[in-house]
């Protein structure tokens, strides 16, 4: 039995952990922390959770948890994370995975030398599509490949409330939502990229809410990464588009494809268009970690995974004149 303790009483914790261990009979979320003791109480008695505590460190010396999902905000990341794994217990950390790629490389070191696991929490790679795309690149059906556009924009509107529009806790579109296109095409490629150029606009706040940047691969391909948090109502998209010398990829709603995507294929003249089944992402993240874990394998998105993720994110923002994250 994998037992989860959930630090933050975070809006994402139930979609992510909570019911995909309920779909489970050997995973159990046994705990949640808050900073204010009533939230925590609020939120294990909301999802049934038996312990609630209102202090982080409390989590850390339960003898009964195995592995601890952070859903703080980023900028809580790094140090909780390897508190987390100081403590004994493996870690499943939300996205972005730090706030800079120096913080990333320090949680590495601490996975490391603890010897636990540090997984980062892209659900989308773990779906059934991701493997899909690989297998596509890997058929030799669009050749060599040259550009790459990737995009992840939605209906965010500004709230200085919150966390998503806040630099000092590591909001921004970039951080919130581009690190996912940015991880799509590094995935596909299989390459780590140089930034050429980037762009971007701020809310009040200084957080991004805009980014573009222009990358290229050793490989000679090139990509376009763009990411926004916009004002229209109900907007969302998440797509890759690939070119290559024999043929054109189009996916469409990589971050949530069980509520429906499509891949398009062009070659030879022809469309194919296909889906391809599975279950929430959030079902197949839990599947690989509980295997994982079972098994001793490295899973697709722990390790210089992570840190290399970062170090793209920080090199955007440094291109785009917006400086480097805090």
């Amino acid at each position: 039995m994998l037992r989860i303790g959930i630090l933050g009483a975070a809006g994402i914790a139930p979609a992510a952990v909570i019911r995909p261990a309920r779909r489970r009979t050997d995973v159990e979320v046994v705990a949640v922390a808050s900073r204010r003791i009533a939230s925590a109480q609020q939120f294990a008695e909301r999802h049934r959770i038996d312990r609630f505590y209102g202090d982080y460190s409390a989590l850390m010396s339960d003898p009964d948890v195995d592995l601890v999902y952070n859903a703080l905000p980023p900028s809580e990341h790094a140090r909780w994370s390897i508190a987390a794994l100081e403590a004994g217990k493996h870690v499943l950390c939300e996205k972005p995975f730090a706030m800079n790629a120096d913080e990333a490389a320090q949680m590495l070191e601490a996975a490391q030398s603890t010897g636990h696991r540090l997984i980062e929490a892209f659900h989308d790679r773990y779906h059934p599509l991701s493997a899909e795309l690989d297998a596509v690149k890997a058929s030799g059906a669009l050749g060599e490949i040259l550009t790459l556009s990737a995009d992840f924009s939605t209906s965010n509107p500004f709230d200085p409330a919150s966390l998503r529009h806040d630099p000092r806790l590591g909001g921004g579109s970039l951080m919130d939502l581009g690190c996912y296109p940015v991880h799509w095409v590094r995935a596909f490629l299989g390459e780590e990229p140089t930034v050429v150029r980037a762009s971007g606009s701020l809310n009040p706040l200084g957080a991004d809410l805009s980014v573009a940047a222009d990358l290229q691969f050793p490989s000679g391909a090139t990509a376009l990464i763009t990411s926004a948090m916009l004002e229209e109502p109900g907007h969302l998209n998440s797509s890759l588009e690939v070119v290559g010398t024999q043929g054109t990829l189009v996916v469409k709603n990589l971050v949530f494809p069980s509520r429906g995507h499509s891949i398009t294929l062009s070659h030879n003249g022809l469309d194919r268009i296909w889906t391809v089944r599975g279950l929430e992402t959030y079902d197949h993240q839990l599947e690989a970690i509980v295997h994982g874990l079972q098994l001793g394998q490295e899973l697709l998105t722990e390790g210089p995974d992570s840190v290399s993720n970062m170090k793209v994110i920080d090199a955007i923002y440094a291109a785009a004149g917006l400086g480097p994250v805090k």
